[in-house]
């Protein structure tokens, strides 16, 4: 079972890393004004949220599941109910991000640099309050 649940945060790390990177991406496609940083940053884009997010969100949810199975008992507590919570906002935060990512690529975004510099702060808030969840269990 510590197999699983180091591989869990490696996959994690890994999830977040590329959640706090995308947006940082936006910020800076928001910026461009050629097309030929506009497309450079359509690739990097789309390599960063299909070779590293998604592939990263997948063995993280799988692995976590997983441990879930292992430890049921932890189903009925409440720091896990917020830590689930969490994790389905990010969930959210993760296809928002892939929304925004195809608006960015097609030209049709109506979010400015500043908007993306916002919304890059968000996970941050996510990972806090699932860290402290996990190794706290604060209720």
């Amino acid at each position: 079972m510590l197999w699983i649940k180091a591989f869990h945060i490696i996959a994690m790390t890994c999830w977040f890393a590329a959640l706090f990177y995308l947006p940082r991406l936006f910020v800076y496609h928001a910026m461009s004004e050629d097309q030929v940083s506009k497309d450079r940053f359509v690739i990097m884009e789309r390599k960063l949220m299909r070779g590293i997010a998604t592939p990263s969100m997948i063995v993280t949810l799988i692995l976590g599941l997983w441990l879930l199975h292992y430890i049921p008992g932890y189903m009925s507590a409440p720091w896990m109910h917020a830590k689930l919570t969490l994790v389905a906002l990010t969930l959210g935060y993760h296809h928002m991000c892939a929304r925004y990512m195809k608006q960015l690529a097609a030209g049709t975004s109506t979010h400015s640099h500043k908007f993306f510099r916002v919304f890059n702060e968000i996970p941050v808030i996510f990972l806090v309050g699932i860290v402290i969840l996990v190794v706290v269990k604060p209720f």
